[in-house]
């Protein structure tokens, strides 16, 4: 007789959850700043990853993060060392972030100020694929140590993302990594899929993954009719 009823409600949180995140994606929409989120599973490298791109766009565009984890605020701390705006998240027992997460976190804070905000979820390949959270571009990580068959043993969060980022690739040589098998079960939960291959660590692939967020930036802009991305003079 619970069964019913649990799906009945869930289906009720996730309506809930896609409305107030299209009310999200229309506002950040009109403040032109451009929304990426990060999903993969615990220690594939988001963090440092993010890391990476926030100090790299730091010294020419305005670019915030907001970070989701169970507890501590350890990533948030690391992730303010590029000197970008930081907020945590901290869900307690919940596996992932929801829209309403995300909209009580920007409180206080001008989007028509950002040119880039990015959403680091809590690490998870189950639960974050059912949320909608606004971004324009859902990434999916997954480290060459983590092995080529995650897309599919974890299909959903692949078919709901829109970009695979294969991570730690200067390591890929040492624990045998087949890159090709992982490239074939990509396009076998999801043809089509774009997938990029960086290193956080040496810097491998970083630009061709900055420059497919600037690409995929101008082009919102341009269908949205937003404002230019704001560059900052070095100094």
């Amino acid at each position: 007789m619970s069964e019913p009823r649990m799906v009945e409600v869930r289906r009720k949180v996730l309506k809930e959850n896609d409305l107030l995140a299209h009310r999200l994606r229309d506002r950040f929409q009109r403040a032109g700043v451009y929304v990426a989120s990060l999903v993969s599973s615990p220690g594939s490298g988001k963090t440092t990853l993010l890391e990476g791109l926030l100090t790299s766009l730091g010294g020419r565009y305005r670019a915030a993060a907001l970070v989701g984890d169970l507890a501590t605020e350890n990533d948030a701390a690391r992730l303010r060392r590029s000197g970008a705006p930081v907020k945590q998240i901290t869900t307690g027992t919940v596996c992932h972030l929801d829209a309403s997460m995300v909209e009580k976190a920007l409180e206080g804070w001008a989007l028509d100020g950002l040119d880039f905000l990015f959403i680091e979820n809590v690490g998870n390949l189950v639960c974050p694929s059912s949320f909608d959270l606004g971004e324009d571009r859902r990434l999916v990580l997954v480290s060459t140590t983590e092995g080529e068959d995650k897309p599919l043993k974890y299909p959903t969060i692949f078919n709901s993302a829109d970009v695979a980022i294969v991570t730690k690739f200067d390591l890929a040589e040492a624990v045998d990594f087949d890159m090709e098998a992982l490239a074939e079960n990509i396009q076998r939960v999801r043809p089509g899929m774009p997938v990029l291959t960086v290193s956080a660590r040496s810097g491998q692939g970083m630009l061709q993954l900055e420059q497919y967020l600037l690409s995929r930036r101008e082009e919102l802009l341009g269908m949205s009719g937003g404002k230019e991305p704001t560059q900052l003079k070095a100094g």
